[in-house]
């Protein structure tokens, strides 16, 4: 049913490639959208858009940890890979997910805006940032270099430096 949606999810090993992209805009959005509210006068209107960013990024980087974690095993990639990049991508991801509830929490309990403990909290959104995108470098790799995602070359291909 999914092929016919959309034919190009057909050559997708599962769904999570789908879904990896929302947490990934919305945490980098909520970050900003943080940013801005700290940096304005209309603190109260950003911080509840910040916050909702924050805890819908929060959601989707539960859904796609658990396609990830679904999935991994299924991927068809050498040992090698799995060992080198999968792995290093699945525990920073899980990573991600805990600071982002950790930090969705205490933005819920200050909300709209974290005052006290503002500056930490812009620093472990900072933290949250920097781990997504490492993961996100490491999860680009096993796509892009190593074809983890689909059926488009044969497998396994070696880890290479």
């Amino acid at each position: 049913m999914l092929g016919a949606l959309f034919p190009g999810a057909q050559h997708l090993q599962n769904i999570h490639p789908l879904v990896v992209h929302f947490p990934i805009a919305l945490l980098f959005a909520s970050a900003l959208t943080y940013v801005i509210a700290w940096l304005t006068a209309k603190k109260e209107i950003w911080g509840w858009a910040a916050l909702w960013m924050l805890g819908l990024g929060t959601a989707g980087a539960a859904a796609a940890v658990g396609t990830g974690l679904y999935a991994a095993d299924g991927v068809m990639i050498a040992p090698s890979v799995r060992q080198h990049l999968l792995l290093n991508h699945e525990h920073i991801m899980i990573g991600v997910l805990v600071l982002s509830v950790i930090l969705f929490i205490w933005g819920w309990l200050a909300r709209p805006l974290p005052v006290r403990g503002g500056l930490i909290f812009l620093l472990l959104l900072g933290v949250l940032l920097a781990a997504v995108a490492i993961g996100a470098d490491f999860g680009g790799r096993l796509v892009y270099d190593y074809n983890a995602g689909g059926d488009a070359c044969s497998q396994p291909i070696e880890f290479t430096q």
